[in-house]
């Protein structure tokens, strides 16, 4: 069980998208949930993307400021899924 970062509720990890911080400082979403590195987690709709976003939540779990063109293409991958 991991924690939504947008909405707080505690989801089964298969059911989640991974956002990963790899050790060169690149992000990238881990569909797999086993890629290196340090992870956030978020159910797989765009508010609660919005939600993390709007409060900085991935921010702080990854333990870096994410600039917002970061977060345009996350929304994007999202609403391709």
């Amino acid at each position: 069980m991991r924690m939504c970062n947008g909405c707080g509720e505690m989801v089964a990890k298969n059911q989640l998208i991974r956002i990963v911080r790899d050790t060169e400082g690149e992000l990238s979403l881990d569909l797999t949930g086993k890629k290196n590195g340090r992870g956030a987690y978020l159910c797989r709709n765009v508010e609660c993307l919005k939600k993390a976003r709007k409060n900085h939540r991935i921010d702080r779990s990854l333990q870096m400021q994410i600039p917002d063109e970061i977060y345009d293409r996350l929304e994007k991958e999202f609403a391709c899924e």
